[in-house]
């Protein structure tokens, strides 16, 4: 489990690269219709446009390499950057190797079955540039002080990093040739089948996303929807450029039931969690769960407002992934089609509302009163109903709030700090998008309600050395205040 919620941070770097992508895409796009609809290209606006949509391709068309380079960075030990050159060698070996040329020319077996050259086709994919990042990690963590003989001394410490994973990818390579054909054919068989089910698909898939948020796997069900490992990637043929006519499914079912979902049931359910709250800490509930709305409707980050209230009533948790699902297969029938780059917040709704993909986007009105709705009345009647710890009905004592709205980053630093024992017990800090990381020495030094005294959204604990402050997009600057006051 550590060593999944490790990756799962790891891959938020790459992530994080998407929405210059969406911007650029979009706003070339924009000024530049050709780009999708043919035609010739000719004026300086039209040619920024053009410039503007490669521009952000190049990112969308090698998303493996930025996973290759995130993980291998991520998940090495003080995200030292010999990991990721450790990574991208490892990349590089098994693409060479497990191309369909080369494989085809030691197994000519191989060209004759189509499935098969498919799998290999399909190499350069981000499940195999995540494999070369923890294979480039792992090495750089365990070779990273090798003491060679005198006469190899050269190659000792970090030097050789890149060599070792370079060894093992050619074994992996060798194991690759005779598993890949066999996983891709069973990933070929489940994105069949969740396509093979329309819209009801769509709700599964989109039900299992939220529902696998708090361990992290969720990333691994996207990059088979979204990305073209498996002849899906409902993201990247969508902002390609492409329609329903070049795919062999609805374009963007796999994305748009998100948008009503995030921009506007998430502030429905807020507004129940705020009036549901005891009196003395409605100010509290609104300022942890009206930003977390905001962020949302914004920019789709949902983390902020799911992990506050995830932990506290799980069971409505299970509802809300549920409503995600439900909302999803009705977005399906109705015909929405929106996408996203990052998440499905109105940034991304305005720029891919202009790709040829998208389809009847007024409807995102209707639908969004509609979820705003129904988010409010089974949030309001579940907390009520099961009287539910959401943010504002916690049992604890009254404490002085720190809120991050007021910019004081060193003070929340300095009130995390405390709650998790001192300087002397923490061993590792490092955060993602939202989450302050934090390995210590001693679990028992922890005191969680004086962590979420400073106003963060939550503490986790996934592992008895391991303590997640979710802070939300502000975390960078937390995480800088922590680390000073460490030192």
């Amino acid at each position: 489990m550590k060593f999944l919620q490790k990756l799962g941070k790891a891959l938020m770097l790459p992530v994080a690269c998407l929405p210059i992508c969406g911007l650029l895409m979009g706003i070339g796009y924009l000024l530049c219709p050709a780009t999708m609809q043919g035609g010739d290209i000719k004026g300086f606006v039209p040619l920024l446009g053009l410039f503007l949509v490669k521009a952000g391709g190049a990112l969308i068309d090698n998303m493996a390499l930025l996973f290759v380079i995130g993980v291998g960075v991520g998940m090495s030990d003080d995200n030292d950057g010999t990991g990721g050159l450790a990574a991208l060698a490892s990349w590089l070996m098994m693409t060479t190797l497990l191309n369909t040329g080369f494989v085809t020319t030691l197994m000519p077996k191989i060209a004759d079955n189509v499935d098969k050259t498919l799998a290999f086709d399909k190499i350069a994919n981000p499940f195999i540039g995540i494999l070369a990042g923890v294979i480039g990690s792992m090495c750089y963590n365990r070779f990273k002080s090798t003491k060679l003989p005198d006469w190899l001394s050269f190659f000792s410490g970090k030097r050789c990093v890149a060599i070792v994973a370079g060894v093992i990818s050619i074994v992996v390579s060798a194991v690759l040739l005779f598993v890949w054909p066999i996983v891709f054919g069973a990933l070929i068989a489940v994105g069949k089948g969740i396509a093979g089910m329309g819209a009801l698909g769509a709700g599964i898939y989109a039900f299992l996303n939220r529902l696998l948020i708090p361990t992290g796997l969720h990333h691994a069900l996207n990059n088979v929807f979204w990305f073209d490992i498996i002849g899906l990637g409902d993201l990247t043929h969508f902002w390609a450029g492409e329609t329903s006519a070049d795919v062999n499914w609805s374009l963007g079912m796999y994305m748009s039931g998100f948008f009503p979902c995030m921009m506007f049931g998430i502030p429905g359910a807020a507004l129940a969690m705020v009036q549901t709250a005891k009196d003395n800490k409605k100010k509290v509930a609104i300022g942890l769960v009206a930003s977390a709305a905001l962020c949302a409707f914004v920019c789709g980050v949902t983390e902020p407002f799911e992990f506050g209230f995830m932990f506290l009533a799980p069971g409505l948790y299970v509802i809300y992934a549920l409503l995600y699902g439900i909302f999803t297969f009705v977005t399906t029938l109705l015909g929405f089609r929106a996408g996203f780059s990052f998440s499905a917040g109105a940034t991304d709704l305005l720029f891919s509302a202009s790709l040829p993909a998208a389809q009847k986007t007024w409807l995102i009105i209707p639908l969004g009163i509609a979820a705003f709705i129904v988010f409010y009345v089974v949030f309001r009647f579940a907390i009520t109903k099961w009287d539910l710890k959401t943010p504002g009905r916690e049992e604890d004592d009254d404490e002085t709030q720190v809120k991050l709205a007021n910019d004081d980053y060193t003070e929340v630093a300095r009130v995390i700090l405390e709650g998790v024992g001192g300087k002397e017990n923490v061993t590792s800090i490092d955060n993602c998008i939202t989450r302050l990381r934090l390995e210590i020495k001693d679990y028992t030094a922890v005191d969680e309600k004086k962590i979420k005294s400073a106003g963060v959204a939550g503490v986790i604990r996934p592992g008895k050395n391991s303590v997640q402050v979710i802070i939300g997009t502000k975390v960078q600057f937390v995480a800088d205040e922590f680390k000073k006051l460490c030192k």
